[in-house]
């Protein structure tokens, strides 16, 4: 995989559904598939729901937010991002102009497909972590 430099890039990051919105946040990306449950679209505050981003519906009910299953969901997640790296773009323009908030609706901060996503999207651009 060629990777791309991230000169001009703003900082990206990860925040579940759940957590207030902040002005630090910039761009708020939804990357799940679903829509987090009982949450408005006033209170996600989002600018983009990138439904496309998301671990397809097969990977998703496999992997069941099982830790167990981690190391396989990331391997295969990150298998699917890269046959489809041109859904990153939204992404990357995104992150061009300035920060960049990925948000997802899962209870685990440790294993959920927004941190694998921003891990890729880390590696593949050169990004700085937050």
């Amino acid at each position: 995989m060629k990777s791309k430099s991230s000169a001009k890039m703003g900082k990206l990051k990860i925040k579940r559904a759940y957590d207030p919105p902040s002005v630090d946040d910039g761009v708020r990306i939804l990357v799940d598939g679903l829509w987090p449950r009982g949450k408005t679209k006033e209170e996600m505050q989002l600018d983009l729901w990138l439904k496309s981003v998301a671990p397809s519906l097969d990977l998703r009910k496999w992997f069941s937010h099982d830790p167990e299953k981690w190391a396989e969901f990331q391997r295969k997640y990150l298998s699917e991002l890269e046959a489809n790296r041109e859904e990153l773009n939204p992404i990357v323009d995104a992150l061009k102009m300035g920060a960049v908030t990925l948000v997802y609706g899962a209870r685990d901060q440790e294993h959920n497909n927004a941190l694998c996503l921003k891990q890729f999207l880390e590696r593949y651009y050169h990004l700085k972590s937050n």
